[in-house]
């Protein structure tokens, strides 16, 4: 392996590590001894990659945005008409209910950039717009700012449903919540304005 490749693999191990402590966390509840201890390297090491916690923060976020993105273009192929429904049972089934440092960045991170300088939100800006157009891509009917419309109204309902599940304590009233926001998702996603 050259030191180009194993320079990369170590920033990338370094990333997918902030992005769990982040989740788990949030930007403060974790620093970058922490950040660098979860990635198995040091704090030096830490800073070769980024230049600051901010800029592993940012990049962490765009990058669970991308892999959420990724997952709505490989649920489309496979799924076809059925995607939508698919990224809900999921988005409201599996990453309702693991480990908040393996959490959707949309319910766990976005969160921590309304928090954020107008930096860290114009990083992601372009990020979020990209999701929204990919899903709204995929929706049927309505013309393309309504297909949008929508989009954008799934992408906020999708992980304020999951924050308020998970803040649940009783695992029925969760459930129950989850049921109710499944099929508002379904019901708005999927409505196709009259002509």
């Amino acid at each position: 392996m050259s030191r180009n490749e194993q320079k990369a693999m170590t920033r990338k191990r370094i990333l997918e590590a902030a992005g769990r402590g982040f989740r788990k966390g949030g930007f403060a509840g974790i620093g970058v001894d922490g950040l660098a201890k979860q990635a198995g390297v040091t704090s030096g090491a830490f800073y070769v990659h980024f230049s600051s916690k901010e800029a592993a923060f940012v990049e962490s976020v765009t990058a669970g945005i991308e892999e959420l993105r990724a997952a709505v273009v490989e649920l489309r192929a496979a799924h076809g008409g059925q995607w939508v429904a698919a990224l809900v049972d999921f988005y409201l089934g599996q990453k309702r209910t693991c480990d908040l440092s393996e959490s959707c960045a949309l319910q766990s991170l976005v969160p921590e950039v309304g928090r954020a300088d107008e930096h860290v939100k114009a990083a992601l800006q372009s990020h979020l717009d990209a999701l929204a157009r990919t899903v709204a891509d995929g929706l049927p009917g309505g013309d393309a700012a309504d297909r949008l419309r929508r989009a954008w109204a799934l992408l906020s309902i999708l992980p304020g449903g999951v924050s308020l599940a998970r803040a649940l304590r009783d695992a029925a009233t969760a459930e129950a919540v989850a049921g109710a926001v499944k099929k508002a998702a379904l019901d708005l996603a999927l409505a196709v304005p009259a002509e």
